[in-house]
């Protein structure tokens, strides 16, 4: 497994890991306790979470607060995503800025450090994403942003009306009225 890319949020890369393929099919190493190594931390992956999704089903953008917050290990394992990633660091230089990253391969692994919102809308119908997390999910810390509401300039590849996304994502604040890593 190796780094790829580093994008201009701090912390977040794009991992590749070996696709060994045959007449048979297909095979990955999706995670290694040598992640950490490459990482350069020791991170304790506490929680392993799947999502499937039909075509144009946005999710997100979520994260959890405070001492509940994750680090990711993202990866899709079927279909395609626009993953769409917000710095709510205070901190840091990229501070309310966001990113989009297009995945449809099965080696790719997306790291998301603690303090960055996340969501992604499918591209393709029967999208499946995997990712692992670094602290257990707890409902009284979580939280979010409505992209659709905020100051993105996103070109999402469809109309706004066409998009899915469930009551309570809809809800979440503003870029501008959200909750930020001190």
């Amino acid at each position: 497994m190796e780094i790829i890319k580093k994008f201009k949020i701090d912390g977040i890369l794009l991992l590749k890991t070996s696709l060994h393929s045959d007449e048979r099919g297909s095979f990955i190493e999706s995670f290694s306790k040598k992640l950490n190594l490459i990482l350069g931390q020791d991170f304790r992956w506490l929680q392993d979470n799947e999502s499937f999704s039909k075509k144009n089903v946005f999710r997100g953008l979520h994260f959890q607060k405070g001492i509940n917050s994750q680090s990711k290990l993202l990866r899709v394992s079927h279909g395609k995503i626009l993953d769409v990633l917000v710095d709510l660091r205070k901190d840091s230089k990229t501070f309310k800025k966001y990113i989009t990253v297009k995945l449809d391969s099965r080696n790719l692994i997306l790291f998301i450090p603690k303090g960055i919102a996340h969501g992604f809308l499918s591209l393709s119908n029967n999208t499946i994403v995997n990712y692992k997390c670094d602290n257990e999910y707890n409902p009284k810390s979580e939280s979010g942003i409505n992209p659709f509401i905020s100051k993105f300039d996103i070109n999402w590849g469809v109309n706004d009306d066409e998009i899915i996304i469930s009551d309570k994502d809809a809800s979440f604040p503003s870029l501008d009225d959200s909750y930020v890593f001190e």
